[in-house]
């Protein structure tokens, strides 16, 4: 992505170049969201599946 921005900005094209720059900043956010997130993971009891004869 930040080789099409320098493309981008080399060809004149500063609104499709503001627009992948916005799209970096939010994968740059989300990936240190996701960074942040590591080890709060928590258990969730999906429950125990039934069978048609457990109706």
């Amino acid at each position: 992505m930040i080789a099409r921005i320098a493309e981008a900005k080399t060809e004149g094209w500063l609104g499709e170049a503001e627009g992948l720059q916005v799209s970096l900043a939010g994968a740059e956010e989300k990936l240190r969201r996701l960074d942040r997130g590591q080890g709060q993971h928590t258990a969730v009891d999906l429950g125990i599946p039934s069978t048609r004869g457990d109706r």
